[in-house]
């Protein structure tokens, strides 16, 4: 199956937490791709990539990067594909302050969705949904996920019960 997401990120040290998104996507079966693109050390190949997704049949792009961060809004400036950036809180980060706001700051007209610092999680469920309002295979998924956390909760609840914690709202 042709890959409908790309996971792309600046280093290959950055996939300790990009994998998180490629996890979640896999549980909900959204083929996709992981590869590094670096918009400073390649950034002929980050354009070659940007330029070619669509045509590729991508769908989304998750981009991870920590520092400066620049990847997800150059690749965002490229294609028209929308784009998740991933902050990542990198080595030379100053806290991941740097990279939550070099993705978040984006310019009007090239909007970049944003999760939290090392969130690609969210950022792999967040291209599931995008592939979900599409697809109603992968929209239930998303829907069983989305309950699952609510009994998860309502378990909690019910344990904080039985140990004579929870006496209040119902």
């Amino acid at each position: 199956m042709n890959p409908l997401v790309g996971i792309i990120m600046g280093s290959d040290s950055d996939l300790a937490v990009m994998e998180a998104a490629s996890d979640v996507l896999k549980q909900f079966g959204v083929a996709h791709e992981v590869t590094v693109v670096s918009a400073h050390r390649s950034p002929l190949r980050m354009v070659e990539y940007a330029q070619k997704a669509k045509e590729r049949g991508l769908k989304v792009i998750i981009a991870g990067a920590g520092g400066a961060a620049h990847l997800p809004g150059m690749v965002a400036s490229i294609t028209s594909l929308p784009v998740i950036g991933v902050p990542i809180k990198s080595s030379n980060s100053i806290d991941g302050w740097d990279s939550v706001l070099s993705i978040l700051q984006m310019p009007n007209g090239v909007p970049v969705a944003t999760v939290a610092l090392n969130a690609a999680k969210n950022a792999g469920i967040l291209a599931a949904e995008i592939i979900g309002s599409c697809d109603e295979a992968i929209s239930q998924k998303i829907v069983n996920y989305k309950s699952s956390l609510n009994n998860e909760v309502v378990e909690k609840v019910q344990k904080l019960k039985k140990d004579g914690w929870e006496n209040g709202f119902d």
